[in-house]
Parts: structure tokens; C-alpha cells; sequence
């Protein structure tokens, strides 16, 4: 499992010219699956996502974990991210799970997120416009086969 981490002071998704989702001050999370993903995936993702402390404290250091800090999470499913690039100028994206079984664990991933910090989303496999206010800026990439 990959994530792509952004710290954001406004962002929305937006799907057929219409705004489906949005938050203020919070996290936007990009994720994609790959074949041998797990529960335990998701649960170390989770674990790092909500306590990664990259939100200022009162003296303007990097101390804070949205936990601390508040705010929400807007998750959206990103297939590319594990595009491979090695051969060729066509990306390939066969390590990235087919859409059924990734949707599972998008959902299982969301449902975990948001039993700890309110948590919303794009849909799963559509075209969607991601307006991100990127607040630093501050991204971060976790793979959770690099523990």
C-alpha cells in the first residue's frame, strides 16, 4: 500500500463539475493498492497517517499529529501511484490492484481513517478534479512495505 501525504489548509473533490467533498485544515490523502495488501497494510498505514506530527505547535515547529491538531481527511484513491516507469515513456500500471479488490480495501481503509479522524472521499474509479491548498508545503510518501 502507498500513500501520498499532503497537509492542507482547504481542499475539494469534485466530480462531474460539482463539489462531492470537502475540508478545511486537515490531510489529503491519495492511496493505492497492490496485491499482496493486507489488513495489517491499512492498519500501519492508519497508525502512521493519524500520528505523523507535521502540524505546527505554538512555537511553529512540526509537533503536531492531527490528532492534536484537529481538522479532517480527505481520501481519495490514486491507481498511478504505482506506476511503473522503468521501460519505455508508457507508464505501466500492473502492480496496482484491479478495481474490485482494491475498492474493498479503499473502503476498509476509509472506514478505519474515520473511526479516528472524520474522514471523507472522492468514488472509487472516477474521474475526479482534486483542488488541494497544499500547507507548507508539507508531503509526505509512506509505502507500507518499508516499515
Amino acid at each position: 500500500m502507498k500513500v501520498v501525504i499532503q497537509r492542507s489548509k482547504h481542499s475539494s473533490v469534485s466530480i462531474n463539475n460539482k463539489v462531492y467533498n470537502e475540508i478545511t485544515n486537515g490531510l489529503v490523502i491519495f492511496s493505492c493498492f497492490t496485491e499482496d495488501d493486507t489488513i495489517d497494510d491499512i492498519n500501519y498505514i492508519v497508525k502512521k497517517i493519524t500520528n505523523l506530527r507535521i502540524f505546527d505547535d505554538e512555537n511553529g515547529v512540526m509537533n503536531k499529529s492531527i490528532l492534536d491538531y484537529g481538522g479532517s481527511i480527505l481520501s481519495i484513491s490514486q491507481f498511478t501511484l504505482y506506476a511503473d516507469t522503468k521501460k519505455g515513456n508508457r507508464p505501466s500500471y500492473i502492480k496496482a490492484l484491479n478495481g474490485e479488490e482494491a475498492t474493498k480495501l479503499y473502503d476498509t481503509f476509509n472506514r478505519e481513517l474515520n473511526k479516528i479522524v472524520p474522514t471523507v472521499t472522492g468514488i472509487f474509479g472516477a474521474d475526479m478534479l482534486v483542488n488541494i491548498e497544499n500547507d507548507g508545503p508539507i508531503t509526505i510518501i509512506i509505502d507500507s512495505k518499508n516499515k
